[in-house]
């Protein structure tokens, strides 16, 4: 089914083959290699330690599955982001009702065809369609809801969730930033950077959203962030195979709408194509804090750079918003990599790389705060779509407990008194 889908992911967004097998075919294979391998073991009983009062007796934490869970799953990435939770649901024991993003409708027909073509009608159900269909969703009782997608639909998932006590898990997004500490080696920041920011023609939900740095880094970091751009997507882009388009003339317009070419020292709006939903990688320069494009998440090839005094200031700035989904710090030093990891709260914390961590199987992946709750991949997507169920066994006889047996009087009640001091 891989060529179906990478066709579809190709008329959706505009994908070339190799980055849908990079961030989304390959990714779930990987997922499903990483769970098979380890789904026995996550599935052994682990033993607990009661203490002396209830000796003789044991105890183990046991997984169970949910019941029937439901995936709504979003557009940038539709294949990833709908089968790497399913892998984890189906792992768990759990049925699944999958629903699809209608904003890629080709995918959304692959995925169908491959779901429904493949697994167990009684296991996994597909349901395409668009609001309507959703609302009708999220009105059943689930065991799970599992939304990826931005914060305002997620909290319509969880106040539906709500109405009958469904846990959740919640993938959202939010404005990533990016830091370039003084002494970076600037040609691979740049290369780095401006792969995560312009993968998937910046419709990423870790994607870096903005990037941060003093005045003298600016300067010096600009000639690596253009080179880079040129080396990955050519002077054209609009004829690089390697690059993306929106997904959607709304998006389009939106994303547009926040360059302002006065300050867009590569790319802007001269070469953007509405017809063919082209938006050429754009770096502004000279950014206001009040500007449009920081006032909300970009979610586009618009890269944003504005200029602190230094870590102290970049601290401030992330402290001061709401928690992103992911925080990239490049910095040589060691004291400043502590200083975000301990006095910034994000999703993720990445040193030195951007997106990465997304496709690294076995590393947790989820937000906090505004950026979402709950997380998954390998053993953590495993125990998000399980119950931990404590078990307790205790013979009958001896029957040690006759000490916690009223009445409680003389010896026995300050016996007690000492022991639960």
């Amino acid at each position: 089914e891989e060529p179906r889908l990478a066709r579809a992911l190709a008329e959706d967004l505009g994908k070339s083959r190799t980055e849908s097998a990079m961030t989304e075919i390959g990714v779930v294979a990987q997922e499903i290699t990483h769970v098979t391998k380890h789904l026995k073991s996550w599935l052994k009983p682990t033993s607990l330690s009661l203490g002396p009062m209830l000796a003789p007796a044991s105890g183990q934490l046991r997984r169970e599955p949910l019941g029937t869970t439901l995936i709504v799953s979003p557009w940038n990435y539709p294949v990833n982001l709908t089968l790497a939770p399913l892998v984890a649901a189906i792992a768990g024991g759990n049925t699944a009702i999958v629903k699809p993003s209608e904003v890629t409708p080709a995918t959304s027909a692959a995925l169908t065809h491959l779901l429904r073509t493949h697994l167990d009608p009684g296991w996994v159900r597909v349901v395409e369609g668009a609001v309507a269909e959703t609302t009708i969703l999220l009105e059943q009782r689930f065991d799970l809801i599992f939304y990826t997608g931005n914060g305002a639909v997620g909290r319509i998932v969880a106040r539906a969730a709500a109405e009958h006590l469904t846990p959740t898990v919640l993938e959202l997004g939010g404005k990533s930033p990016v830091f370039v500490d003084e002494g970076a080696d600037l040609a691979v920041t740049a290369r780095r950077i401006v792969w995560g920011k312009f993968t998937n023609a910046g419709q990423t939900c870790i994607a870096p959203d903005y990037l941060m740095a003093t005045p003298r880094t600016i300067q010096r970091l600009m000639p690596h962030l253009r080179k880079a751009v040129r080396a990955m997507y050519s002077g054209k882009p609009e004829r690089s195979l390697d690059y993306g388009r929106m997904v959607s003339t709304k998006h389009f317009d939106r994303v547009l709408a926040l360059i302002d070419d006065d300050k867009a020292i590569c790319g802007g709006t001269d070469t953007a194509d509405r017809e063919t939903r082209f938006i050429p990688p754009t770096i502004m320069q000279g950014v206001d804090w009040n500007d449009p494009v920081m006032g909300e998440e970009i979610f586009g090839p618009v890269l944003p750079i504005l200029t602190v005094s230094g870590p102290d200031e970049a601290i401030a700035r992330i402290r001061s918003g709401d928690k992103p989904l992911t925080a990239y710090v490049f910095s040589p030093r060691r004291s400043v990599e502590e200083r975000f990891a301990e006095e910034t709260s994000s999703g993720s914390l990445a040193l030195g790389v951007t997106l990465a961590h997304v496709g690294t199987t076995g590393m947790p992946f989820g937000g906090v705060g505004e950026s979402g709750m709950g997380a998954y991949h390998g053993r953590t997507g495993f125990e998000a779509f399980t119950h931990a169920k404590p078990v307790v066994k205790k013979p009958l006889t001896p029957d040690t407990l006759k000490l916690v047996y009223p009445p409680y009087r003389g010896v026995k009640r300050r016996l007690l008194r000492v022991i639960f001091r």
